[in-house]
């Protein structure tokens, strides 16, 4: 899998969850946000909390650590798998 098609799974991760109820495509500034956060975070459990403090400072609301860190946990089983193709 090379990068750019990467990247395009999990946006399409990150554009069809929606945490928050307000309906999938709703956060598209967040899953830029979260994007390059999988790039320099690498542990799920940090990769979680950043994911939690991004969508808390844009809505004021905070997602349970426990979807954030299975939506981390699926974003970096994406990229390493992006990574070991290489």
């Amino acid at each position: 899998m090379e990068l750019k098609q990467a990247n395009e799974i999990m946006m399409d991760l990150l554009y069809s969850w929606d945490p928050l109820g307000y309906g999938e495509g709703f956060y598209e500034t967040e899953a830029v946000d979260v994007l390059q956060a999988v790039y320099t975070i690498h542990q799920p459990a940090l990769l979680a909390r950043k994911i939690q403090s991004i969508y808390e400072f844009s809505f004021g609301r905070i997602i349970p650590f426990e979807e954030c860190e299975k939506t981390a946990s699926q974003l970096l089983n994406i990229k390493n798998t992006e990574s070991c193709s290489i």
